[in-house]
This record gives structure tokens, C-alpha cells and sequence, in this order.
């Protein structure tokens, strides 16, 4: 009798089945960053990337796209510029093309896969027509205004080149741009972009994922003194400075130190990381 209530108890236990399938979270691809230095703009006024500074004090600011390589991809952050107008207009030294210092790195003009452009101005949309290959990504709300509303009456364009706007437009009906819509996005495996103030209508910077992130700011923020100093650059206008600080703030939170946070235009860059000519290995 006990051994029926044994077996009368078992059947009514439910049956165990396989184990459930427990999906993993992707991890980020890792990826190498390298600073490349393009050019050099010599006494720029240091007044102009950092508020409160010395308004005799001048700085080299270096002139930088970045190449991120891994997951079988060759990205640039920002493209640098070619046009000669520019070149005369703020006296550029130690100029090198900017597909000719990626290739100087190892990676071809047509070998690059995508092009990240963290806003329209000169020195960072310009050379978008030189890597014929790339998928070009930029803000939705940038595209939109730097085509259209900037050049009606009351839009504002300055540092805006006409012909790279008719190079972006170029590049958008050959079906090779991305419009990217809005802050926190993930535009490839590990790579996220966020919006800061408004450096630009709607400028943006770059997250790079994986066991040690990095941030690079581009112009939302220009200079490690920035961020020493708590100090909004002075490219933002007086509306938009708070949200800029904290838009630095929230890099430093993004990369998990501010020695992972990569200003734009500083040459500590080609300081704090092993360098070799005009590259820096940042990671």
C-alpha cells in the first residue's frame, strides 16, 4: 500500500524538462581607437574653447580624425577637411590630407566602412568625399537644418561649407547615409552616439563599447582642460553652457573615467598615448 501512495505521489509531480535556454547579452566588439593628427592651427585663442580663460592665452590645437578598427570594420570619427579656403583662412600647419594620414595608419580611402560625422563644420564634415566606400552617419536633425533652414533668412551657417553640404546631399541619394535619430543609439556593434548641447544644431559624440570604453567628444568638448576645470567650451552659446557641463559630466560617466574621455582638439592626446609621427594609439 505504501509503495502505491510512492507512485501515486510521483505521477503527480510535474515532469522535469530540459533545462531553459538562457540567452547571453552580446558583448561589444573590442575595438582600437588611434588618434590622427591631420593638421595643426597655431595661437588659436584659448578664450574660445574654454570660458573664463586668459583672454591673451593662445593654444596649437591640433586638427584630429580618429580610426576605430574591430569587428571587420574600419570607422572614422569625424573626416577632417581639403578644401584650400579654410587652409588660408586660419593659416593650417603640418596639413596632410586626411585620407592620406588613414592610409599613413594602414587603412586605405576605400577601405573605410563607415565615416561618423559629430557635426557639419569645416574641419570635421570636410572630408566626407574623400572615402568613397563609407557609410556616413550623422544626426537626423542635423542633416535636416544644414540642408534647408540654415541658409534662409535668420538660419545661421556660419563654419557651414557649401560644397560639403553638396557632398553629404551627394552621398545621401547614393544611398550611403544614415540619419541617426536622436541621442543614445547604437549605430554599429558597441558604438553609440549622444547629443550634447549645441555646439552645432545638433552636434553629437561617440561612445566606443567593450571591456574598457572610451568616449570621444569631438567639439562637445575641446580640451582636457574642460573637463579639469568644470569648464564649458566656449564654442556653445551662453543658453546652451550648462548643458554642455553637463553633457561633460555625463562622458566622464560614460567612459567610467575622465582619462577615457578624448577632447577634440587637444594635443595632450599625442602626449598621454604612445604615439609614433602623427598617430596615437589610444586603445
Amino acid at each position: 500500500m505504501r509503495a502505491v501512495a510512492v507512485l501515486l505521489l510521483a505521477s503527480l509531480l510535474p515532469v522535469a524538462g530540459p533545462a531553459p535556454i538562457v540567452a547571453e547579452t552580446p558583448r561589444a566588439p573590442e575595438y582600437t581607437i588611434q588618434a590622427i593628427r591631420y593638421a595643426t592651427v597655431p595661437k588659436f585663442p584659448l578664450a574660445a574653447l574654454v570660458m573664463g580663460a586668459p583672454k591673451d592665452a593662445v593654444v596649437d590645437i591640433a586638427m584630429v580624425v580618429w580610426l576605430i578598427r574591430g569587428d571587420g570594420r574600419a570607422i572614422l570619427f569625424d573626416s577632417g577637411f581639403h578644401r584650400d579656403k579654410w587652409r588660408k583662412d586660419f593659416n593650417i600647419l603640418d596639413y596632410q590630407r586626411p585620407d592620406e594620414a588613414v592610409a599613413a595608419a594602414g587603412v586605405k580611402p576605400e577601405e573605410v566602412t563607415d565615416v561618423v560625422v559629430s557635426h557639419a563644420h569645416w574641419d570635421h564634415m570636410g572630408g566626407i568625399d574623400l572615402f568613397p566606400k563609407a557609410q556616413v552617419w550623422i544626426q537626423k536633425e542635423e542633416f535636416a537644418y544644414y540642408t534647408g533652414d540654415a541658409w534662409q533668412p535668420g538660419g545661421r551657417h556660419g563654419g557651414i561649407d557649401p560644397e560639403d553640404i553638396a557632398a553629404l546631399v551627394s552621398i545621401n541619394v547614393e544611398g550611403r547615409l544614415h540619419l541617426v535619430g536622436g541621442d543614445d543609439v547604437e549605430i554599429l556593434p558597441g558604438i553609440r552616439v549622444y547629443t550634447g548641447a549645441r555646439h552645432t544644431f545638433a552636434s553629437q559624440y561617440l561612445r566606443v563599447g567593450g571591456a574598457t570604453p572610451f568616449v570621444l567628444a569631438s567639439d562637445n568638448c575641446c580640451l582636457d582642460r574642460n573637463l579639469a576645470e568644470h569648464k564649458a567650451s566656449a564654442t556653445f552659446g551662453e543658453d546652451d553652457r550648462a548643458a554642455n557641463l553637463a553633457a561633460q559630466a555625463r562622458m566622464v560617466a560614460l567612459a567610467g573615467s575622465i582619462d577615457r574621455v578624448i577632447p577634440g582638439h587637444d594635443p595632450r592626446q599625442f602626449e598621454r598615448f604612445p604615439t609614433e609621427g602623427r598617430v596615437a594609439r589610444i586603445h
